[in-house]
């Protein structure tokens, strides 16, 4: 490949963002641009911004004058990507696709199937989740190759951002998308690690001066659409300074989404005290203007209120419209004690009774407060893991961070942060360490583009140009293995739990199942069943577990024929092979006995139904 650029894209729940490094000047030592992204942000009105919103708007007949959505390189574009989306998305919620991200990792849809505008009417026509995700980076891809003629996008070294969260399925998913959007050479970085990155690109060798051997760093990252925790140890190797990502959390759908919401129930009760009628129309207005007032007060400290005014529907609002406003001490107070509380460390979150019917929609955290999810979070580091010996802990086990690098759009907010900090500082009071001062908070100078930059600078540091953090697999990796026991009526055989990739398996590097034979299944339909653990990290490639609790998650199963000439229903000995490629992604092979033949096992990225 001859790359001119290294590209960093953030593919944000709430803002996508662009960052690029030509590759003679990284090898010079030259800093890292942001691209501009020209968008729509009224009709008739192109304007460049460095962050795109992550909306999608599909507009109807009488949306928008004729020729007013015209862009520069398109006359009469489908949809309406933007800025002028989430401008119109309040306005007209049924239209508008959101959260498409989230959407892309939940494994209780079909995200290849058209389902978003989740439950929209039947006139307005969909995407799916994993069309929207290609929407986004193919508008990025036509910016890009409009604004560099000479240099197409599909031919640079993109690094394209997830999730530390994300599991297997959602990252393929994710390659699938830049797959169709065009995008040919595209590398996965875990969003926290990407922060990280940025951090030191903003420090230049001075780094060192701020973090020392023995350290723990923990990267909080709360965007729109989900919480990730990660932590990063420093440790020491041949006298340089070694980074190396130890931990990473469950996928949380808590952020910026929830907060919107909590503050358009607050707005709906306030109307309500009022005597207006807001029905369920009403409130997605309601959450996406609490979400356009609620950024306004972070971007304006000296602002104390925002009005909202909602569209009115048939006769029942006199006028057409209502309006209200949403104060500051409103955002503190909701955000603050209902995101934010005061807890202690042995306080987990709350796990919600269930109903026995549910309304399909995205799995959002059953507890909002992100403190409980960080305690959780910290308390869970398995002690006799290999990675426990570089681990800081207090006198319960508790990992105890030596510094705070924030991440995410909702941690622009000041009084955010510094209750976390505060609520941290508490804990580690109990485990027996100092408080965290100011000079262990580590500054992100841009939370908007960080991921972004933080990714390109990534793609300099593959190259020779910059510091890396030693990671690997996020998670450990296992495939199901049907127990070898006498049937019994009315019961399946048990299911054993092969570990097949390892947290921190190096990206690039293979392992095989010791000394191990199974039997493969060819010739006829058979389900292959994978599963994984942010929990357990001791376990090491060709342990075979029986019992493991809640420590384990099933992932979706794979169902496929595997075809051999003249066997039907075949049972043959194979040992596996596993694989993480230099993408990110997981591999898993079956070698016959006599080496001759292969088959590859992907994770299952569709329902069965597809």
């Amino acid at each position: 490949m001859d790359s001119q650029f290294i590209v960093g894209i953030d593919l944000g729940t709430t803002n996508c963002a662009m960052a690029r490094s030509s590759i003679s000047a990284a090898e010079a030592g030259s800093g890292i641009e942001l691209e501009n992204i020209p968008q729509l942000v009224n009709p008739n009105e192109v304007a460049d911004r460095t962050l795109l919103p992550s909306f999608l708007y599909i507009p109807g007949e009488m949306d928008f004058p004729k020729g007013s959505l015209k862009l520069p390189w398109d006359a009469e574009p489908k949809f309406v990507i933007g800025e002028l989306a989430r401008k119109r998305g309040a306005e007209n919620p049924v239209r508008l696709v959101a959260s498409a991200k989230s959407w892309l990792s939940y494994t209780a849809v079909n995200r290849t199937a058209p389902i978003l505008p989740w439950q929209a009417p039947e006139e307005v026509s969909k995407l799916s989740p994993l069309e929207a995700s290609s929407q986004y980076l193919r508008y990025l891809r036509t910016v890009w190759d409009s604004n560099h003629p000479e240099q197409s996008l599909s031919e640079q070294d993109v690094l394209l951002t997830v999730p530390a969260s994300f599991d297997e399925e959602a990252r393929e998913l994710t390659l699938r998308a830049a797959e169709q959007a065009g995008l040919q050479h595209v590398t996965l970085l875990e969003e926290p690690q990407a922060a990280f990155y940025a951090w030191l690109e903003t420090q230049g060798d001075s780094w060192r001066k701020r973090i020392k051997v023995g350290d723990l760093i923990l990267v909080c990252d709360v965007g729109g659409g989900t919480t990730d925790f990660s932590l990063i140890t420093v440790s020491e190797e041949s006298g340089d300074l070694t980074l190396k990502r130890v931990a990473v959390g469950d996928h949380i759908l808590l952020g910026g989404d929830n907060m919107d919401l909590a503050l358009a129930r607050l707005l709906q009760q306030r109307l309500e005290a009022e005597g207006h009628q807001v029905d369920t129309h009403h409130l997605l207005g309601l959450w996406h203007q609490s979400r356009l007032a609620k950024e306004f007060l972070f971007e304006n400290p000296q602002k104390q209120k925002h009005d909202v005014t909602l569209l009115g529907k048939g006769r029942k609002i006199v006028g057409g419209t209502i309006k209200t406003e949403l104060l500051r001490e409103d955002v503190d107070r909701v955000l603050l004690e209902g995101f934010f509380p005061k807890v202690g460390s042995d306080e987990m979150p709350l796990r919600q009774r269930r109903i026995g019917f549910q309304e399909l929609g995205l799995p959002y955290a059953a507890d909002a407060a992100v403190t409980k999810h960080l305690a959780r979070f910290l308390a869970q580091q398995v002690q006799n893991s290999p990675e426990a010996a570089n681990i800081r802990r207090g006198r319960s086990g508790l990992a105890c961070p030596t510094h705070v690098l924030f991440n995410g759009g909702v941690m622009k907010a000041a009084a955010l942060r510094s209750r976390l900090v505060e609520v941290l500082n508490l804990w580690l009071a109990g485990e027996g360490f100092e408080a965290l001062g100011r000079a262990h908070i580590l500054d992100a100078p841009d939370l908007d583009h960080a991921v972004a930059r933080g990714a390109a600078y990534y793609g300099r540091a593959r190259r020779g140009q910059g510091v890396r953090i030693r990671s690997g697999a996020s998670r450990t990796y296992y495939i199901g293995i049907e127990s070898a026991m006498p049937a019994v009526p009315g019961m399946e055989a048990p299911l054993k739990a092969l570990c097949v990739v390892p947290f921190g398996m190096e990206e690039g590097t293979e392992a095989q199942v010791p000394d191990r034979e199974f039997g493969l299944v060819v010739g006829e339909p058979a389900e292959f069943r994978f599963l994984s653990s942010t929990i357990r990290k001791q376990d090491h490639v060709g342990d075979l577990l029986e019992n493991w609790g809640s420590e384990i998650e099933e992932l979706s199963p794979l169902e496929v024929t595997l075809n051999v000439d003249g066997e039907q229903g075949a049972v043959l000995p194979v040992r596996l092979e596993s694989r993480v490629t230099e993408v990110g992604t997981l591999e898993v092979w079956c070698v016959s006995r006599d080496g001759k033949q292969r088959w590859k096992l992907e994770l299952n990225i569709r329902d069965k139904s597809d």
